[in-house]
């Protein structure tokens, strides 16, 4: 190993700097200083392919953030890569084989990201975004920071306030508010909720938000966010159980040895 970087911008420079083959990349690097600016394994490497095209990477990712999946599908990198699954993939006997692949112009991406990253594609087709003109999105966005029409008009440097109004009423049409919401107060309400998740809610008579699951079957979303939590906390305990049994054979090795 040459070299290695703990941020997206040591990756780029320690890459240009050295003379590598192969780079092994983790789709999120922490970066405290940058924050939420950080740049991530993978435009870490489409920066890297701007100064040496093809450079082969092999990405890796024990996360399962529709960002990551989002930005690799968009970083239009063809050759030369594998992106998989840490937990399933990153063993030694495995690693080698994958570096070697991705010098060899051999590309995979683990089977469980590419459904994923399909399920991503299929919640951006779906987006109440995509219903949207740039000039409505960025009021949307405008009215999901809390900001009143006047804020938003001299954000915008509109002449006439109204304008905002009269985006706000096509954003209402083009999500299904103008039918549901009984007053703007509460179509601003629901407008927010929707841009903030990116996902199309529909309320019912009784004013419970719902969406569609993967089956296409409208369901409650407090009941969804409710059945994410369970499983994250489920896959919680299974990791932990994973290392106690890890911890075991290893304490169990020491002993034989």
């Amino acid at each position: 190993m040459l070299g290695e970087a703990s941020t997206g911008q040591e990756a780029i420079t320690k890459a240009l700097e050295l003379d590598v083959d192969v780079i092994l990349m983790d789709v999120q690097l922490q970066d405290a200083q940058a924050g939420r600016k950080a740049i991530s394994g993978v435009g870490a490497a489409v920066a890297i392919r701007r100064e040496r095209p093809r450079l082969p990477v092999v990405f890796y990712s024990i996360q399962d953030d529709d960002e990551y999946y989002r930005e690799f599908r968009a970083s239009g990198i063809l050759t030369h890569y594998a992106y998989v699954r840490k937990s399933n993939y990153l063993l030694p006997s495995m690693l080698v084989p994958l570096l070697r692949d991705a010098i060899n112009g051999r590309s995979l991406v683990d089977p469980e990201i590419e459904d994923r990253v399909q399920e991503v594609r299929d919640l951006d087709e779906q987006s109440p975004r995509a219903l949207l003109e740039p000039n409505e999105i960025r009021v949307a966005e405008l009215v999901a920071q809390g900001m009143t029409n006047e804020q938003i008009a001299a954000r915008l440097n509109l002449h006439d306030k109204r304008a905002v109004s009269r985006t706000n009423g096509r954003i209402y049409a083009a999500w299904g508010l103008s039918e549901t919401a009984v007053d703007d107060k509460v179509a601003r309400a629901r407008a927010t909720l929707i841009y903030t998740l990116n996902r199309m809610i529909i309320w019912d008579e009784d004013g419970v938000a719902l969406v569609q699951d993967r089956r296409g079957d409208w369901v409650p979303l407090y009941l969804e966010t409710q059945s994410n939590n369970e499983h994250e906390t489920l896959l919680a305990g299974e990791t932990r159980d994973d290392e106690l049994r890890k911890r075991a054979v290893r304490r169990l090795r020491y002993k034989e040895e």
